[in-house]
């Protein structure tokens, strides 16, 4: 039982963590979004990083637990907030120059 919860987990961690490549939806259909729908967007995205490393973290730190899912849903999320951090720095960066 504990281990299907523990699968459960890592899969919902996984589809999480992929949720912000949603984002080229729009683009392959060349629809525009107003400003308000992008700022959700981004908030949307954000929380879901967030919210599938923590999922990935809880699901790996548990020996038994442990899967390729996990891996990869860790690597996503952590790939995915290495390039948020980037995008503020190149911000921060190119405004203060």
């Amino acid at each position: 039982m504990e281990n299907k919860k523990s699968q459960k987990l890592s899969v919902t961690a996984l589809i999480i963590s992929m949720l912000p490549l949603a984002t080229f939806v729009p683009r392959l259909f060349n629809m525009a979004l107003t400003d308000t729908v992008r700022s959700i967007w981004v908030g949307t995205n954000i929380l879901s990083v967030f919210g599938g490393l923590v999922l990935s973290i809880i699901c790996i730190k548990n020996r038994d637990s442990r899967s390729v899912i996990n891996t990869i849903s860790t690597v996503i999320s952590s790939f995915w907030i290495v390039l948020m951090c980037g995008i503020i720095i190149l911000a921060l960066f190119i405004h203060f120059i």
